[in-house]
């Protein structure tokens, strides 16, 4: 069985960032992926090289004014090195972000992910679960419970410290990691298999 290397490339402002990130990773290794979480603002070249070296690669930032934070966007800027050799190309890539309103125009910032993946040959995969606390038997537990697609979003009050992420977003994160690397273990067997 193939052991799939998964990279969560984040940057977290306030922490609740990183507690997205935390679970990203947990879940993923659940399935027994090998997995690094790579703080974006704090990146080493080593680090840079695991990057270059992993299966897949998960993009978590908060939404700040509309679209990832400026230290995301710095990292992503940095990544053109990689682009120019196309070192990350056919990796698997997924995302997520956290804000403080229930939209906080998180779909942007996953939007921004998609296309940097999209520049670097990347493969998008999505969260894979329909919209949670959408009708009158849902809650606010609900998975998904903020309806994204794309990746997992997650609200958080802008009065609350990263212990008040909310618990659904929290397994929901969880869930991206375990659907992002059970999803590489098929992708990496299939390009072994070819």
């Amino acid at each position: 069985m193939t052991t799939p290397v998964v990279s969560i490339a984040y940057h977290s402002g306030y922490g609740h960032t990183a507690v997205l990130a935390e679970a990203v990773r947990a879940g993923a290794a659940d399935t027994g992926a090998t997995v690094h979480l790579i703080k974006v603002d704090e990146i080493s070249e080593a680090q840079w090289e695991l990057l270059d070296a992993s299966d897949a690669i998960i993009f978590g930032s908060p939404t700040y004014m509309g679209t990832a934070s400026g230290a995301f966007h710095v990292f992503a800027e940095a990544t053109s090195r990689r682009w120019a050799t196309r070192a990350w190309q056919n990796k698997i890539a997924a995302g997520f972000s956290n804000s403080g309103s229930k939209s906080g125009d998180k779909l942007h910032t996953l939007q921004f992910f998609t296309v940097l993946a999209a520049q670097h040959g990347m493969h998008w995969v999505g969260l894979n679960l329909s919209p949670g606390w959408c009708s009158s038997t849902g809650s606010e537990n609900d998975l998904n419970r903020l309806g994204f697609y794309l990746g997992a979003g997650a609200q958080t009050d802008t009065d609350q410290g990263p212990d008040g992420v909310h618990k659904a977003d929290i397994a929901t994160a969880e869930h991206l990691g375990r659907r992002i690397a059970e999803q590489t273990r098929i992708y990496v067997a299939g390009r072994a298999a070819v």
